[in-house]
């Protein structure tokens, strides 16, 4: 019975794979050993490409976070901005409201002129009422908070506004809180006379 020829250092069936430290120069062909040396380099150098990959993702996602804080207090700043005239021209109105022969007309229209510049600042921003009076209920833009019985209006339909709803552009921030119609309940039981 003949051995089937076998390669130098590859493992056969009932062998042990050789150690490391069966593995000498003595053990190994020229070939094996230049091949090993090469494979050693080609991980050397993904291992240093590894090393610079990870390096340089650390580095975005820090740069990442910088901008992202630096977009966000940007945003911040530029809504305080807009508010800031209004603020003041709410402390004006304490002021005068703490003067003793104040007009309470005068008071009115700079409240109501105040209440315009914060509408103003925040349609600059995006922010837009939903308008709901009249319209037929939608769960995706109202809250119904309770039904109102009548007649008058058909049923589904908004009653009464109690929150105004608004969308920042296109998403929704707050939906209005609403009263719906409901149409009257009809008596089951006829009233007798007797």
């Amino acid at each position: 019975m003949s051995q089937e020829p076998k390669e130098p250092n590859t493992v056969q069936p009932g062998e042990t794979a050789p150690t490391s430290e069966d593995l000498t120069a003595e053990t190994l062909t020229p070939d094996q050993i230049q091949s090993l040396k090469v494979e050693a380099a080609k991980a050397a150098e993904l291992f240093e490409r590894l090393l610079r990959t990870t390096a340089d993702f650390d580095n975005f996602k820090k740069r990442a976070a910088r901008e992202r804080d630096e977009t966000r207090k940007a945003a911040t700043e530029g809504v305080i901005m807009r508010l800031l005239p209004v603020l003041d021209n709410f402390d004006m109105a304490m002021a005068a409201a703490n003067q003793p022969n104040t007009n309470l007309d005068v008071l009115k229209a700079g409240v109501s002129m105040i209440h315009g510049q914060l509408r103003s600042a925040f349609s600059e921003l995006g922010l837009e009422e939903i308008s709901v009076l009249g319209q037929l209920f939608d769960p995706a833009l109202h809250e119904a908070v309770s039904q109102l019985e009548t007649s008058g209006v058909p049923e589904g339909q908004v009653v009464q506004e109690l929150r105004k709803g608004f969308r920042l552009r296109e998403r929704l921030l707050r939906p209005a809180s609403v009263v719906v119609a409901k149409s009257p309940a009809t008596d089951p039981t006829p009233s007798a006379s007797t």
